[in-house]
């Protein structure tokens, strides 16, 4: 899950994106509304928790143009404002849940995991593919009924790649989703974290490496290789 937060003090800004990443959630922050649109403009989020009174556009403004560009992004609004006319008027503007200050950054995870499960309501909140299941919301994984202990990071990586069923996922795209915008686009933390994941989870190896394109959840973990690519392809 990636997540934008748009607030303009920095303590607040920084604790709240640092709680997060422990949760495996990869937090952007924006401290002003230019740079909320901006960051929107270019990334695709998750979620979006948002300050009501920050500097240039409004995080009303920014509520909506997020509504309007029809992206489906869920909004919390995250404010000192606590009358109920306040949090009515947040609603009106699109919002999908409201949390005032001060607040518990357990009560802010749960609420950004119940807004993300809204937002999957069409898919089952718990996934299954080739013999693996990965609940999100417990984050709990087990492969064949035995249970896998992983790392909150190495649970994003594999949270991304179930939610592809099979599909490639690139480099670029695990670090967009696993990590953040801090990420180093040169760095090898996707290729050790791939590595470290596909030993939890166990053989036959079931992350496939799709040499030069990244890597998916391979069906057919049998006839994968050690490294994960398939019998004849160039190491990836």
């Amino acid at each position: 899950m990636r997540v934008l937060i748009v607030e303009d003090e920095p303590y607040m800004a920084e604790a709240v994106r640092d709680g997060l990443r422990l949760e495996a959630i990869a937090a952007d922050i924006a401290y002003d509304g230019h740079s909320a649109l901006e960051l929107l403009s270019v990334n695709t989020y998750d979620l979006a928790v948002l300050d009501r009174d920050i500097p240039g556009p409004s995080g009303d403004e920014i509520a909506r143009r997020i509504v309007a560009s029809g992206s489906g992004v869920p909004i919390l609004m995250l404010t000192a404002a606590d009358r109920i006319d306040d949090k009515a008027s947040g609603f009106e503007l699109g919002a999908d849940d409201y949390l005032t200050k001060p607040f518990e950054l357990r009560e802010l995870v749960m609420r950004l995991r119940a807004l993300d499960r809204r937002r999957g309501h069409a898919r089952p909140p718990v996934r299954e593919i080739a013999g693996l299941r990965v609940d999100p919301f417990r984050r709990e994984v087990f492969r064949d009924g035995r249970y896998v202990a992983l790392t909150r990071k190495q649970f994003a990586v594999l949270e991304v790649l179930v939610a592809a069923e099979g599909g490639v996922v690139s480099s670029e795209e695990l670090l967009e989703r696993a990590w953040d915008e801090n990420a180093d686009p040169f760095t090898n933390a996707v290729r050790i974290t791939i590595s470290a994941l596909r030993k939890r989870l166990g053989e036959p190896w079931l992350i496939a490496t799709v040499p030069g394109v990244g890597y998916r959840i391979d069906t057919g973990a049998d006839d994968t290789g050690a490294d994960g690519s398939r019998p004849g392809d160039a190491d990836g």
